[in-house]
C-alpha cells in the first residue's frame, strides 16, 4: 500500500539546512572555553539534537501536533542558549582563547541567522499541519 503523503520537499530542505547548522555549530562550540565543556556547550549539543530527533519524528508520525510543538520549544531552547553563550562571549573564542576582534559578532551573526531561518521554517511546517487537521 502506497503512503498516502507526498514527499515533502519543504521538509528535506529543512532537514538540510539543520544539518548546517548543527556542522557549524559544533566547529564553534568546540572553541568555547574549557570549562563550558560539560557546561553550557553540552547542553547546547543536547538539545541541537533532541530537536533533530524531533524532526525525524514529526516527519515519521501521523498525528504530529504534539511532536511539532515539543520541536517549536526545543528550538526556542536553543536559540536562549545560544544567546546566553554570546552574552557570555564565548563565540569570541578561539581554542579556549580570545579570538581576534568582531569574530565573535560574525560567528554569532552566522549562527543566529541560521536558527532564525530554521525557525520560520518550523513555523510554517506548524501553519501547514493546523491547515491540515481544519480539513
Amino acid at each position: 500500500m502506497a503512503n498516502p503523503q507526498k514527499p515533502d520537499p519543504s521538509g528535506v530542505l529543512l532537514v538540510r539546512k539543520y544539518v548546517e547548522l548543527a556542522a557549524k555549530l559544533n566547529t564553534y562550540l568546540n572553541h568555547w572555553p574549557h570549562h563550558e565543556k560539560y557546561g553550557l556547550a553540552q547542553q547546547v549539543r543536547t538539545t541541537l539534537y533532541d530537536c533533530y530527533k524531533l524532526m525525524v519524528e514529526g516527519h515519521k508520525r501521523y498525528h504530529k501536533k504534539t511532536t511539532l510543538t515539543q520541536l517549536d520549544v526545543g528550538h526556542e531552547q536553543l536559540r536562549m542558549l545560544l544567546y546566553l553563550a554570546y552574552e557570555l562571549g564565548y563565540f569570541a573564542h578561539h581554542k579556549g582563547k580570545s579570538a581576534p576582534p568582531n569574530v565573535g559578532e560574525r560567528r554569532w551573526m552566522v549562527i543566529s541567522n541560521a536558527v532564525d531561518e530554521i525557525g520560520r521554517m518550523i513555523g510554517g511546517w506548524i501553519k501547514k499541519e493546523q491547515a491540515l487537521t481544519k480539513q
